[in-house]
């Protein structure tokens, strides 16, 4: 990623703690070197004009890989973060506002924004497409107090949420935290319209090749039993409208042009039992076999709980009150 030479100098301005609003603290040489030991790099002053050296730094920063094409290197994540760590503070009270607004100065021309989450650190944000920044964590790892409670809080959502809530409110914001553009939600009101897909989007490869994707998204539970029951779904039920996505072609406007999906997920905000991916790979011959991708309620936790997307809120029911105008 590559990033304007006056970017790069402006944001190195605030890491030296040159800049004249004086929000930052001024370093020395020594205590640059220690700067970006603590975001895990290597670089180690060599008595150049600090500004200079911290700019070149950062560019070689931004030339790493990333594991998300939309965002900077972790490395770059962990510079924001530790740059604006609160316990840093200088000048001002905490919240940092004007320090936080010092660096959006210097990096919104590059289409990003910084702000703080709940948990008190900051992150950058893609301004087009709405991605947070997060370094790639592992979700089997030990959870912290406060990651259980948001795993907790997602999961009391999953049990009483709709199924166009579960879309709008916990799948498409966690499509465009990975990495997805161009993310269409079809939404129920047509179902005309739909051709077997709850929502379409695409992700960009580093060789800047596209894959298309198109995802039917189902509430409950999905399983192979003969019998539809309340709260789940038959896989059947979706069979046909897997064919009739990975069939159907779509139009992306940004190319201007009509492309086929190349891989459709199947979501379910419940358990997929292991016969229901059998039962649908039976049915399915090789090459349209491999197009299929499922992801059920424990991946779906999974992914949410290492973002910085905050969980949605289960929305209180009102108290019932009785009608004594009613006659018995």
């Amino acid at each position: 990623m590559k990033w304007k030479a006056r970017t790069t100098e402006q944001v190195a301005e605030l890491i030296c703690g040159d800049n004249t609003d004086g929000y930052f603290r001024y370093l020395t040489g020594p205590n640059l070197t220690r700067f970006f030991r603590d975001v895990e790099t290597e670089f180690v002053h060599d008595g150049s004009t600090r500004r200079l050296w911290v700019a070149d730094v950062l560019q070689k920063i931004l030339d790493l890989p990333s594991s998300n094409p939309l965002m900077p290197p972790d490395a770059m994540l962990r510079v924001i973060r530790l740059l604006m760590d609160s316990e840093d503070v200088f000048n001002e009270k905490s919240p940092r506002l004007n320090a936080l607004k010092a660096l959006n100065g210097a990096i919104k021309r590059e289409g990003f924004e910084a702000f703080f989450a709940d948990d008190d650190q900051c992150y950058l944000r893609h301004s087009r497409t709405g991605a947070v920044g997060n370094e790639s964590t592992s979700p089997h790892r030990p959870l912290s107090p406060v990651e259980i409670e948001k795993r907790n809080q997602l999961i009391s959502y999953l049990d009483q949420c709709s199924e166009d809530d579960l879309i709008e409110h916990v799948l498409l914001p966690l499509f465009r935290q990975l990495g997805f553009t161009r993310i269409t939600s079809a939404g129920h009101k047509d179902k005309a319209l739909e051709y077997g897909k709850d929502i379409w989007m695409k992700f960009t490869l580093p060789t800047q090749h596209v894959i298309y994707f198109g995802i039917q998204v189902k509430k409950g539970k999905l399983d192979s039993s003969g019998v539809t029951k309340g709260g789940q779904a038959n896989v059947a039920e979706i069979h046909n409208q897997v064919l009739m996505m990975l069939g159907h072609e779509i139009f992306d406007s940004e190319l201007s042009r009509r492309v086929l999906v190349g891989h459709a997920f199947i979501v379910a905000g419940g358990e997929i039992t292991k016969a229901a991916p059998n039962w649908i790979g039976g049915k399915l011959d090789q090459s349209k076999r491999s197009q299929i991708l499922f992801m059920d309620r424990e991946d779906i936790v999974n992914l949410f709980v290492v973002s910085p997307i905050t969980p949605p809120q289960v929305p209180i029911q009102p108290p019932f009150q009785f009608d004594d105008s009613i006659p018995f």
